[in-house]
């Protein structure tokens, strides 16, 4: 079976670096969001992107012409229907991917399709454990921006059919350029693992006066030869995204570590997301 029409639920800003990574690899993309205005969001966010590489020299304008050509955007999850692969790019929510695997194991026809989720910590047993096909589900996460970053994960859970794993290890290497990397199906996955404690840490210094946000960042771009400090990494991925990835950690193994800060709650609370509503840790108006 192969993989030529691929279904993205979601076209936000990780949903919508998926859908150009498939679209320039030659696929037919079907791109499902909650409304029109949502599609018409994620429309335009692949057409700049696109755009932008083409500016670039990086793609060639009638390749681009070409990949936006062979993406369709709607609302109705009926026109999933027929895709060969489906890939969750939904809010980082454990109740609502558990349900949008509901509907598409339901949406879905063939039996043979496989349903992936870009999740960055949900474990992947407790979306396949909620379709009739569990064997076919599997997690596959990208990361931001997605047509720049070369890795995926690839996370099986322990009833994901190892075939499912080589399928989709092959397509993400030969035919999207990947570098992937196989992780077991625990909370957080292998980056964000590593990856989450650290920002947390950081954040935490900021909490109690230890450091500034801008001394952070420089200590750890000047001294270890990060490309981006850790606040500045955090505004990136989303504070709310980093909240629910930590709060995921943290009732998987119950270790402070992973405890999200009170400041990252009530910075949730306030909309200081990061560079996606324009403040987070840095103010990014203008």
């Amino acid at each position: 079976m192969d993989m030529t029409t691929v279904g993205v639920v979601g076209c936000g800003l990780m949903g919508s670096g998926i859908v150009e990574v498939f679209a320039r690899a030659g696929r037919t993309v079907i791109v499902h969001e909650v409304d029109a205005a949502a599609a018409a969001r994620g429309r335009s966010r692949v057409e700049r992107s696109l755009e932008k590489a083409a500016a670039s020299g990086k793609l060639v304008a009638g390749d681009a012409e070409a990949a936006i050509n062979r993406i369709h955007f709607g609302t109705d999850l009926d026109a999933l229907a027929t895709v060969d692969l489906c890939i969750e790019a939904a809010s980082e929510d454990e109740a609502l991917k558990t349900e949008l695997f509901r509907r598409l194991d339901a949406v879905i026809k063939d039996e043979r399709a496989i349903l992936a989720s870009n999740t960055s910590s949900v474990p992947i047993m407790k979306l396949g454990t909620v379709t009739r096909r569990p064997a076919q589900v599997i997690g596959m996460h990208f990361f931001n921006p997605v047509p720049v970053l070369p890795l995926v994960e690839v996370v099986p859970s322990l009833l994901t059919s190892p075939d499912v794993v080589r399928r989709v290890r092959e397509l993400a290497e030969h035919y999207l350029g990947k570098t992937v990397i196989l992780s077991g199906d625990r909370a957080g996955f292998v980056v964000n693992a590593l990856l989450v404690p650290y920002l947390l840490s950081a954040v935490r210094m900021v909490e109690s006066g230890f450091a500034t946000a801008t001394d952070i960042d420089a200590g750890m771009t000047g001294g270890c030869a990060h490309p981006m400090g850790p606040l500045r990494l955090t505004d990136l991925i989303g504070v709310d995204t980093v909240v629910a990835i930590a709060t995921s950690l943290y009732a998987e193994f119950k270790e402070p570590l992973y405890s999200p800060p009170p400041m990252l709650l009530r910075m949730v609370d306030a909309g200081l997301l990061g560079r996606k509503s324009g403040r987070g840790f840095y103010d990014y108006h203008g």
